[in-house]
């Protein structure tokens, strides 16, 4: 099951970034005194009473701004409180209960998701306690008095919005068909790509970037595998403001990668790959998920025999943080190589499902150090005792050394590459976890 999404919303400089970098655990928002500073929306990972669940800071809303900045800002809010589920309103005890928190109340009675009302900046109950009641008049239920600044009030916020989480015990039946997010920047062909493989107009296709908005699930069958298809769309056409709808595309890939196995990055041929993708396909790395990088529109360049050589070395460069992607070139508007791409998918889900016996790693291991002496430090060498596979997607494992200080990440970099070349691995991350042991446990 997917983790839940909590989403931080409110009005401007009410103090939504300082509130998310203290729950994220580190400043990654960009917090000024200037309403709209913080204009990408910025996810993190969290955890609170052993429950994992992503967190999402937006831009501030405000509801009836016509400044473009802001407008596009209270979309993305909007794309937030659709996706989460659970919503922190942000309000500001100094500055009161102002009318643009009643218009966003509006909004988020009408998502009917739980929403926590926070008031914000209360550093003294003694100075600002009285002040709290005021938001009563939201009509949304108890505010909680937290200062994010001084770190007040954090916990008791937390708990309250873990309450709202799905029961873990309540989780649907597991479903084991495998999942296929579509992700990539608007207008690359993730519908056309869709709309061919299911061979009729399921899903909108326009050529205007972003006609297609939140993630929609298309179930079909293969070779007698039945597949989910999840494309982060769903129709809601822009009127009159054109707008960067790149940095409204985070959210939307973030929840669609989040329940996924296998991640598609689709980049458009004529244009490049470009640094939005890398950030795309970063999130899919970051979640050890599955990923190929498919290059649409192939048909539309010219090529010569050394074309695909050239544009892979450029998408390995730009990709280098995941040096075992898959690629491939295909074309949504000719069918060509779509076959492939679910053959490829295929290979992938396998490798992100495989499992090593632990005898047959020891034996990697020790080649591996045999071949190449660990590093040491002041007169003291890196020794490792025993490795084992603890999980799968991505494939999980566990060494044991004498010192973790010692595991320079090259090492293990150089031990992942000894088991990529006994094993492949192709299309998905491993994952290391380092662990002391000392030499007397031996």
């Amino acid at each position: 099951m997917s983790k839940p999404v909590v989403a931080i919303v409110g009005r401007p400089n009410v103090g939504k970034s300082t509130l998310f970098n203290v729950l994220a655990g580190s400043a990654i928002s960009i917090v000024k005194d200037t309403p709209g500073v913080t204009r990408d929306r910025i996810y993190a990972d969290c955890n609170w009473l052993n429950r994992n669940f992503t967190l999402i800071d937006t831009g501030g809303i405000e509801p009836d701004s016509r400044d473009i900045i802001l407008s596009q800002m209270r979309e993305q809010a909007e794309i937030a409180i659709q996706t989460a589920d659970v919503i922190v309103f942000i309000v500001d005890v100094r500055q009161g209960m102002v009318d643009a928190d009643a218009k966003v109340a509006d909004m988020l009675r009408k998502s009917k998701k739980p929403v926590v009302l926070t008031v914000n900046k209360v550093d003294s109950i003694q100075k600002f306690g009285n002040d709290i009641y005021e938001f009563y008049n939201l009509g949304i239920g108890d505010p909680m008095a937290v200062s994010a600044a001084s770190r007040l009030g954090i916990g008791d916020l937390l708990d309250e919005v873990v309450k709202h989480f799905p029961a873990e015990s309540a989780q649907e039946e597991e479903d084991e068909r495998p999942r296929i997010a579509l992700v990539g920047k608007p207008n690359v062909g993730k519908s056309s790509i869709i709309n061919k493989i299911l061979g009729e107009n399921r899903v909108l296709v326009s050529d205007i970037a972003g006609t297609t908005r939140d993630a929609v699930d298309t179930e079909f069958v293969r070779n007698g595998t039945e597949y989910v298809l999840i494309d982060t769309a769903g129709l809601r056409r822009k009127n009159k403001v054109k707008e960067d709808l790149e940095r409204y595309s985070i959210i939307r890939t973030v929840t669609a990668v989040e329940r996924a196995d296998v991640v598609v990055v689709v980049i458009d041929a004529k244009e490049g790959v470009t640094e939005q993708d890398a950030k795309i396909a970063g999130i899919a790395h970051d979640r050890g998920k599955g990923i190929i990088v498919a290059v649409n529109k192939w048909d539309a360049i010219e090529k010569n025999d050394k074309t695909i050589y050239e544009y892979t070395r450029k998408l390995k460069g730009t990709f280098s943080f995941m040096p075992y992607a898959e690629y491939l070139f295909i074309s949504a508007e000719t069918g060509q190589r779509l076959n492939k791409l679910f053959d490829l998918i295929d290979v992938v889900r396998e490798n992100q499902a495989l499992r090593v016996s632990t005898g047959v790693l020891n034996e990697i291991m020790s080649e591996a150090v045999a071949m190449q002496q660990p590093p040491s430090d002041k007169g003291k060498r890196l020794k490792l005792y025993y490795i084992t596979q603890v999980a799968i997607k991505p494939p999980t494992f566990v060494v044991f050394v004498n010192d973790k200080e010692l595991m320079h990440f090259s090492y293990t970099r150089y031990l992942e590459n000894q088991i990529r070349d006994a094993f492949g691995f192709k299309g998905t991350s491993l994952k290391f976890i380092i662990r002391e042991r000392k030499e007397k446990e031996q």
